[in-house]
């Protein structure tokens, strides 16, 4: 009896000690409040999900197609209607809203130049990482980088904050173009900066980082004419590649018919695709468009398709999988339809797009680019915004404000016309959170639905 005593008051001293140690291993409770306030309750992946549970964690969404599964989305709203919350931005700028689990993430630039202030100094000129949280919009918190001089003393169109940051499960990474690349955690933590070249355009650095397993990948054409891959958890470079000259377009990770990976984008004058693990060129395409290229591709089933160019050519699809100078062999056909800002979106064999300034909205065959529809909207003006597909809809927003809701359908038809006129610009895409629509201007990010 004494020996079985002894055993249970050995076993009572160890269940102290256990229970001891796990209550002094937890952090106050202020703490703990402070961290579930900052931090997403869900997390996607390193290479993005689906959008069905409100994670849009790229420029263009999932995949980087602007296309959202998602169902029950608004057709109409206003300011008095299916309007759910709406949040003064710190700064302006053309970059979209991205989101994930229960946090938005966007870039603004502030001190200089911004529409509605005073015209300010370049060395007031900073770049804004924003935190929100998603369910009404209240910013956790707003980090800032000061711009590295000598800027450009005006960018045109579209200001300092165009590129679209991206996030995966323990970081979120900004491209601030000269100012380099920039990785927080969750908590806003800055946790690298790299630079990946120094050069400068009127133009602005608009293409938006993308990650492909371990790296982040930077469009660099601005800063040093270079496709860029960096390490995403230290910033290190792991490769670069030369030659990326008048591109503005964000890099599109595609599948070939056999498998393998490719990271393709548009130059002036060529669409090429390199080894997403190496660098290495692949092919390239001719492109017969005589401009610099800014709307990024989209790709289904092996084939990709660029929009690009103000005059002749303005359009083509491209066979993946080549090697060497695939022009006579993958080309597939070329437009004279197409766009010079906006991206397209694919749908059931289709492509759809708004043209950034004629006011119309086309609908063309993908395996001939032969049109299907090209229609006139009333009041349709100058649009930047890519298209978005959701809900059986296609959302096109212009630069005052006015989202235009097209049946998705070889068959054209306007569902609903509405507005949201802050006296801003609108220039960035749309993006599709759970049931809901994020909408960002100069001032305000909206978010519309129930």
């Amino acid at each position: 009896m004494a020996r079985i005593q002894g055993w249970i008051t050995i076993a009572m001293m160890l269940l102290s000690v256990i229970v001891s140690t796990s209550c002094s291993a937890q952090p106050n409770s202020d703490e703990t409040e402070r961290q579930a306030a900052t931090r997403p309750q869900s997390l996607a992946s390193n290479t993005g999900v689906s959008s069905d549970n409100g994670d849009w964690s790229r420029f263009r969404g999932p995949g980087g197609m602007g296309v959202s599964h998602a169902t029950d989305l608004p057709v109409t709203w206003s300011e008095d209607e299916n309007l759910a919350w709406k949040t003064d931005l710190p700064g302006a700028g053309a970059s979209s809203p991205i989101v994930l689990g229960d946090h938005i993430y966007v870039t603004c630039y502030s001190g200089y130049l911004v529409e509605g202030e005073s015209g300010g100094s370049l060395d007031d000129l900073k770049r804004h990482l924003v935190c929100l949280r998603r369910a009404d919009g209240t910013v956790l918190w707003d980090k800032s980088v000061k711009a590295k001089l000598p800027e450009e003393e005006r960018i045109r169109d579209h200001g300092y904050a165009a590129n679209t940051p991206v996030a995966d499960a323990e970081r979120v990474y900004a491209f601030f173009g000269k100012s380099g690349v920039c990785a927080y955690d969750h908590d806003g933590n800055q946790l690298w900066q790299a630079s990946v070249g120094t050069n400068t355009s009127g133009w602005g650095t608009a293409a938006s980082p993308i990650l492909h397993k371990d790296l982040v990948l930077i469009n660099a054409s601005v800063e040093s004419e270079s496709l860029v891959a960096l390490d995403r958890r230290t910033g290190e470079e792991k490769w670069r590649t030369g030659g990326i000259k008048e591109a503005w377009n964000t890099p599109l990770v595609v599948k070939t018919n056999a498998g393998d990976e490719e990271i393709v984008l548009a130059i002036h004058g060529k669409v090429l695709a390199f080894d997403p693990e190496s660098g290495e060129q692949l092919w390239s395409c001719d492109t017969d468009i005589n401009w610099y290229m800014a709307p990024s591709a989209v790709a289904a089933e092996g084939v990709v398709y660029f929009l690009g160019g103000r005059s002749g050519t303005a359009s083509l699809a491209v066979r993946t999988g080549g090697r060497g100078d695939v022009t006579a062999t993958h080309r597939l056909w070329t437009s004279t339809k197409g766009s010079n800002v906006t991206s397209p979106v694919y749908h059931e064999s289709h492509l759809y797009w708004m043209h950034e300034k004629l006011s119309i909205v086309y609908c063309a065959h993908a395996d001939t680019g032969e049109l299907v529809y090209e229609e006139r909207v009333n009041r349709g003006g100058q649009a930047y915004a890519s298209a978005l597909l959701a809900d059986g809809r296609l959302y096109y927003l212009n630069r005052a404000g006015r989202m235009f809701v097209v049946a998705a359908k070889p068959e054209f038809e306007l569902l609903s016309t509405n507005s949201l006129n802050d006296n801003s610009l609108f220039n960035a895409s749309p993006v599709v959170t759970g049931k809901q629509i994020l909408i960002r201007s100069d001032k305000f990010l909206y978010c519309i639905g129930k």
